[in-house]
Parts: C-alpha cells; sequence; structure tokens
C-alpha cells in the first residue's frame, strides 16, 4: 500500500531516519507516559514511539492513512487512534489522576498557529510538547524584544511555557519536500513569571498592540489606555510595541484590569 500526500491536509512526510532518531532522543518516551502524537501520517515517529512507550494515541485527520498507519505499527503496541480535526478534539478526554499529557506533532503549517493555542488552553494538564513547524513560525515562537520575529505569538507562547529552539529539519527530510526549513520546539508550561488576572485582557492588549507594528505603542493602544498609563507600568510611550518584553504585558494588562475594576 502507499500514499499520496495530500495538500490540503499540509501533508510532508518525514523520511529522515538521522532526524526522527534525534527527535526521538529529545522526547525520550517512557512507558506509563500519555503520549499524543498529532498528525501521524505514515507512522515515522509513531513506531519508535510506540515501541518505547507500548502505548500511544494519535489524532489523524486523513481516514485514508489510518490503516497504513496500524499496519506500520502492528505489534509494537497498543496504538489508539482518533479519527477527527485536532481543531475538534476534546483532549480532557485523555487525562487521567497519574499523568500529565506528552504532546508530539508535525503539525500542518497551515494551522499550526490554531492548534497552538487550542492547546494553551490545556497548558495546565500538559507535561511537554515537541513540535516539527515552520521554521519561521519557531522562531516567532521563541522570539526576544527587539526582533522582528517578536509578536504576538512569543508573548503568548511564553507566558504559558518555557519556549526552546532544538534543531532545523531541512527540506530534503520529507517527502514531498517543502518549500521551507522546518525546525523542532520544546514547550515546557510553567506558572507565569507575572500572572494575569483577566486573560481576555491580555490577549487584546498584545493583539491591539501588533496590528500595526511599526507605529509606537502609544498609538496602537491609545482605545485602550493612556501614555500615563504606559508610564505607570514603566513603559515608554514612544517605544515599538516589538520594544517591550512580555512581562512589561503582563504587568500592563493587570494595571488596566484593576484600574477597570476600580472604575466599574
Amino acid at each position: 500500500m502507499s500514499h499520496q500526500a495530500r495538500k490540503r491536509f499540509g501533508q510532508n512526510f518525514l523520511i529522515d531516519n538521522r532526524v526522527i532518531d534525534l527527535i526521538i532522543q529529545s522526547i525520550n518516551p517512557q512507558p506509563d507516559q500519555t503520549l499524543v502524537e498529532i498528525g501521524p501520517g505514515l507512522g515515522a515517529l509513531t513506531l519508535p514511539l510506540l515501541k518505547r512507550a507500548g502505548k500511544l494515541n494519535v489524532i489523524e485527520l486523513d481516514r485514508d492513512v489510518i490503516p497504513l498507519l496500524v499496519k506500520t505499527c502492528a505489534g509494537a503496541g497498543e496504538l489508539i487512534v482518533h479519527n477527527v480535526d485536532v481543531l475538534q478534539f476534546d483532549f480532557n478526554t485523555l487525562l487521567d489522576d497519574h499523568n500529565k499529557l506528552r504532546l508530539i506533532g508535525n503539525l500542518p503549517y497551515n494551522i499550526s498557529t490554531p492548534i497552538l493555542f487550542k492547546l494553551l488552553d490545556h497548558a495546565e494538564h500538559i507535561q511537554d510538547m515537541f513540535f516539527m513547524l515552520q521554521k519561521e513560525v519557531v522562531k516567532r515562537m521563541a522570539a526576544a524584544p527587539d526582533s522582528g520575529a517578536y509578536g504576538r505569538l512569543s508573548i503568548m507562547l511564553q507566558y504559558h511555557c518555557k519556549v526552546t529552539e532544538l534543531f532545523i529539519v531541512p527540506p530534503q527530510a520529507f517527502n514531498p519536500e517543502p518549500k521551507v526549513d522546518s525546525a523542532i520546539i520544546n514547550l515546557q508550561p510553567r506558572k507565569p513569571e507575572c500572572p494575569v488576572s483577566n486573560y481576555a485582557l491580555l490577549e487584546k492588549v498584545v493583539k491591539q498592540a501588533f496590528s500595526t507594528r511599526r507605529k509606537t505603542i502609544r498609538n496602537t493602544l491609545k482605545t485602550l489606555c493612556s501614555a500615563e498609563d504606559l508610564e505607570a507600568v514603566g513603559i515608554q510611550p514612544g517605544v515599538r510595541p516589538e520594544n517591550i518584553a512580555p512581562i512589561e504585558y503582563y504587568k500592563l494588562t493587570n494595571y488596566l484590569d484593576n484600574k477597570m475594576q476600580e472604575q466599574s
């Protein structure tokens, strides 16, 4: 049996054994852990994960690859297949009293950011995540202030997680070859360094701040706060959004939420 990669599912199948070994070494799967692979495809990572852990949940939208996947993994362990769109999947169904989730996946480029934001909703139940993504997305996730890659994704992910870029994966490691480099990233959920009192407000502040990133923060947030509000938390009103550290956005959110509470 063979399978033709489908563009609508963003399929690029990993075929480089050296890269596969590096990923498995980084994950270091163990028996009795709750492992979940998103988009297993033809099983390049699934088989070695299953051999090491003995049990694996996989979430796969393309029903046509599932028979191939099951055949590849036959006899290697308990493979539990969820044939569903990951954006519709209820991760709460995998939770138990003993283990947090360990998530692995070669995420489709076209929906990688929505998947990441969905998973953040479950951060307290996740031990760690190892994802392969487009290199530019990984750079944005791990970016520090004062860089062109730094933005909304950096700030929101780093609120929940320690973000570590591991290594680059070239196009030649896939079939078919994508037109861009990929990278492996490790996300480890953690307690926020500055917990916010109103998470929805944080999302609003950060989204609006980067809606026109070439303007100063005073101008981008003028409908949410004043220059005096910015200065109250140590932010210079004349700097650009990309020059402001994540913790400063968290502090600003708490200041604005407190101010709204006092006015209500």
